[in-house]
């Protein structure tokens, strides 16, 4: 199997997200640290101006947001499995919902505790990503609303894990597992207090799953620098895709499109079409330090236009 380099910094919560993936599997993999605001001179060559994190790299194809990556992984590594059997719509479906809900809920409690501390750098490069003033004082200010829907919203998963189940759909961990693990892991290393911060002091099931989740650890990294990830690409081609003619966006192969996502880092990714399904859009772009690199994000929470 082609090395999985993924491009991430330690307290990216997304990123832990993956690495717990590779934990479950205990996969080999590369990895690639990145800053953690802009500029990030090394990765836009990949991506093409897309600025969130984690970005992974396998050659000189390019996996962008974690829904996709997580259904990269599962492809070329299925086992152990990360989709159950005849639950495979449950787990996507729910790992959405808690990237898109609970996720910004811990965001708050977080950026309340900590926001007035963070370097000016960090404000102004968040300002940019989220398209609103990060104000420290405003933040604060919400924190315990912001407390009080993460509590609302982690109950439910509480009421899941009461019946004594390990995971969330059963004996063994899926994506949604890894998606949950996302907020509550970056509750409980930016707020301090052992693994039960606020509101977890609440929710036993969940401190013990994110027990369980912890121990499977972040699978077998090995360092690589950002330029020799550069030089990977470089010396790959991109692997083929498939364009749906059916597709009723009306797309077409070859067609310049630009890709962007539609919640925060709206930055569009333009390039040529080559690959669309209903889960996947694929596009092929060159730069000057990586030649024809394939820029891939998932349908679902993108922006898909013609470019002229």
């Amino acid at each position: 199997m082609a090395d999985l380099i993924l491009h991430h910094y330690a307290t990216s919560p997304f990123s832990e997200k993956v690495r717990v993936a590779f934990g479950i599997k205990q996969l080999a993999w590369t990895s690639v640290l990145i800053p953690n605001i802009m500029p990030k001179p090394d990765l836009m060559p990949l991506t093409g101006g897309y600025r969130k994190t984690p970005v992974m790299q396998v050659g000189a194809d390019i996996y962008c947001d974690t829904q996709l990556i997580m259904m990269e992984i599962e492809k070329r590594a299925p086992k152990p499995p990360l989709l159950p059997v005849g639950q495979e719509g449950e787990a996507r479906a729910l790992a959405m919902w808690i990237d898109r809900t609970i996720f910004w809920s811990a965001v708050g409690v977080v950026m309340g505790a900590i926001g007035d501390q963070l370097p000016e750098a960090f404000k102004k490069d968040r300002t940019e990503f989220s398209g609103r003033p990060f104000d420290g004082e405003r933040l604060k200010a919400a924190q315990p609303m912001a407390r009080e829907q993460v509590y609302a919203q982690l109950s439910l998963a509480e009421q899941i894990l009461r019946d004594g189940r390990p995971f969330l759909l059963g004996a063994v961990p899926c994506v949604a597992d890894c998606a949950l693990y996302n907020p509550v892991w970056f509750l409980q290393v930016r707020m301090g207090a052992g693994p039960a911060p606020s509101p977890l002091d609440r929710l036993p099931k969940i401190v013990e799953w994110s027990e369980r989740m912890k121990a499977f650890g972040s699978g077998k990294p090995t360092e690589m620098s950002a330029t020799d990830a550069l030089e990977v690409a470089r010396a790959a081609t991109p692997e083929a895709c498939k364009v749906d003619e059916l597709d009723p966006s009306g797309l077409k192969a070859g067609q310049k499109v630009s890709v962007t996502p539609d919640d925060t880092g709206k930055v569009p990714v333009t390039g040529t079409l080559v690959g669309l399904s209903n889960d996947r859009v694929s596009i092929i772009r060159s730069d000057e330090r990586v030649g024809d690199v394939a820029v891939h994000f998932p349908r679902a929470g993108f922006i898909v236009t013609p470019s002229s």
